[in-house]
């Protein structure tokens, strides 16, 4: 386990090689980085989602279908520093009508972070996502009885540092994070399986109407349309250790949607295209409400525990 820990660590430990700004939201420089749906930003950051709801039909033949409700709530310990946990309930109806519901295992995150460079708007963040086994309901099958380490970098970058004559393009950006995935055991006795180590990955392509107002040309278009986000993610993840005897199938979804940024929060909308019949059957949606705590609260919850002393910064519209 150690040694996949240690990149992870290592990284943190760069930190003071950097000059970060500790800014509330993932504003990094003019660039501001939504919270995705379906991937994470590149920052730390007090805030909560409530809910996400997620509909989608499984890959059994016939499908099942499939709600997810999920809370989570970020609350930055330092101005680098933070935590988040989160929990996610399950209900499954078959085609014969039985239904199945539960919560998952409770999940906890542990994020650092590395990077905030305001030229280059670019953004690194170090974190362990820890899925404590024995938290949810395992009689429903949607917990199990052990753990799940997930050590992960996660990374931002506009294209704001380009030169001025690639024009609308300037408002580009993507985000992108990898993991990698190691269950506390070997092998589930409960369903006679080894357990798979993965490869958890994703990222997103963003493009930002309130950048290309307030950055590169005011189109005067209508206000709801300079709140707009439109974006594409992707979230994979594939076997890559003991899997013996299971194929090494890449799973996941390309996400096509659009974020509306408002002064205290955002809502998102993405739709769920299965990357391959093991990833799920149809098109699915997921939705979220994300509320930004260090705006609605500045001088309370939105402060950082330990040297709370940070001006959230506006976007500007």
């Amino acid at each position: 386990m150690s040694r996949h820990l240690l990149p992870t660590l290592a990284l943190a430990g760069l930190a003071t090689a950097f000059t970060t700004d500790a800014f509330a939201h993932c504003l990094v420089g003019a660039r501001f980085f939504p919270a995705t749906l379906a991937t994470d930003d590149p920052c730390v950051a007090d805030e909560m989602s409530l809910p996400t709801v997620t509909w989608s039909q499984t890959a059994d033949v016939p499908p099942a279908s499939q709600l997810d409700l999920g809370f989570d709530f970020s609350k930055r310990i330092t101005e680098n520093f933070g935590v988040t946990v989160s929990q996610d309930w399950t209900s499954l109806r078959q085609p014969n009508g039985t239904l199945t519901q539960g919560f998952g295992n409770f999940e906890t995150t542990f994020q650092y972070q590395v990077l905030k460079d305001r030229e280059h708007e670019l953004a690194i963040l170090s974190g362990v996502i820890v899925d404590w086994g024995r938290t949810g309901s395992t009689g429903s099958g949607f917990a199990t009885d052990y753990s799940l380490l997930t050590p992960t970098i996660y990374v931002g970058k506009g294209f704001g540092d380009l030169p001025s004559n690639f024009s609308w393009f300037r408002a580009f950006a993507v985000t992108g994070q990898v993991g990698y995935q190691v269950p506390t055991n070997s092998f589930d006795f409960t369903q006679n399986a080894f357990i798979p180590q993965q490869l958890v990955y994703g990222a997103s392509l963003q493009y930002s109407m309130p950048y290309l107002k307030s950055e590169i040309i005011d189109l005067g278009l209508p206000d709801f349309i300079n709140h707009l986000i439109p974006i594409v993610e992707l979230s994979l993840s594939t076997p890559v250790a003991n899997n013996f005897g299971n194929p090494y199938t890449t799973t996941g979804t390309v996400n096509p949607g659009v974020i509306y940024i408002g002064s205290t929060f955002q809502v998102g909308l993405e739709a769920m295209i299965p990357v391959n019949r093991a990833s799920g059957t149809g098109v699915g949606v997921l939705g979220q409400l994300h509320l930004y705590l260090d705006d609605m609260f500045p001088s309370t919850i939105g402060q950082p525990l330990f040297g709370g002393t940070t001006t959230p910064r506006k976007m500007t519209f």
